[in-house]
């Protein structure tokens, strides 16, 4: 079993940034961020194969948002910038095989999620 703590998220305005953090129990092959908000489904974000460092954006998020990794603290980074008012969602980590990389099924353990809002 492998337990998944996420913290940073919080209320900024937009164009605000923030920085999330999954501390792991243990690495997966693959780590991830999804999010949900009210009304919709789950999505990818962010996601990082944690051997090789390759990492994949939803095309939403790109250029604003990057993962990263610590080995050696176990944690997993989402470094928000530009924040925009659709971005508001829980925000969840996620680890797994990380293939395909947005899907749901790759990842067998969840965290319990963060709050980003993100007002105009």
């Amino acid at each position: 079993q492998v337990r998944l703590v996420e913290s940073g998220g919080g209320s900024v305005q937009a164009g605000g940034s923030l920085r999330l953090s999954c501390v792991a129990s243990a690495f997966y092959r693959g780590m991830a961020w999804f999010r949900q908000a009210p009304g919709k489904e789950r999505e990818g974000v962010a996601a990082i194969l944690t051997s090789s460092g390759a990492t994949n954006y939803a095309d939403s998020v790109k250029g604003r948002f990057t993962i990263s990794q610590d080995n050696a603290k176990r944690t997993v980074f989402l470094q928000m910038n530009s924040l925009k008012p659709e971005d508001t969602a829980m925000y969840y980590c996620a680890a797994g095989y990380g293939s395909p990389w947005f899907y749901q099924g790759s990842y067998n353990y969840w965290g319990q999620g963060t709050q980003v809002t993100v007002s105009s």
